[in-house]
């Protein structure tokens, strides 16, 4: 009879180890999905990953891509000036473009060796990029 108690007050241990350990994983996982809300605005971030979509394009001598449909994902590094833009559909990616904020949600590019425009913000992304005969555009939305 002892026995059974025994069991029965392990297995009564296991289950309210499990319910807590289930209670737990809920709660990060709702704080990690609110995390990643599509109105975070990357210039008001340290770190900030995000994905647009829209029109996407690039152009160099041998190669002419475009999609509508397309995807740029945005990551901004290291000490939350530089952005690295992955783009979808075979374009080959922008890494390490430097910003300085001015004023209040407005990115300006420094030290830049090409002709550009890139503004990003919370719900739009908007690139025209040239540099050594090689030119990326998008008009995407979040």
């Amino acid at each position: 009879m002892k026995s059974t108690i025994l069991e029965n007050s392990g297995k009564s241990t296991r289950k309210n180890i499990l319910k807590y350990l289930g209670l737990v994983l809920l709660v990060f996982s709702m704080f990690a999905i609110s995390s990643c809300r599509s109105d975070d605005d990357p210039v008001d971030n340290d770190f900030f990953a995000g994905t647009y979509k829209g029109s996407i394009a690039y152009n160099d001598v041998s190669t002419d891509l475009s999609k509508d449909n397309g995807s740029v994902f945005v990551t901004k590094i290291a000490s939350g000036t530089k952005y690295n833009f992955r783009f979808s559909d075979g374009i080959p990616d922008l890494n390490g473009v430097e910003f300085n904020k001015q004023g209040d949600n407005v990115l300006v590019m420094v030290g830049s060796t090409g002709t550009a425009y890139i503004r990003i913000d919370n719900n739009t992304l908007k690139i025209a990029y040239t540099k050594d005969g090689k030119t990326w555009t998008a008009n995407c939305t979040r």
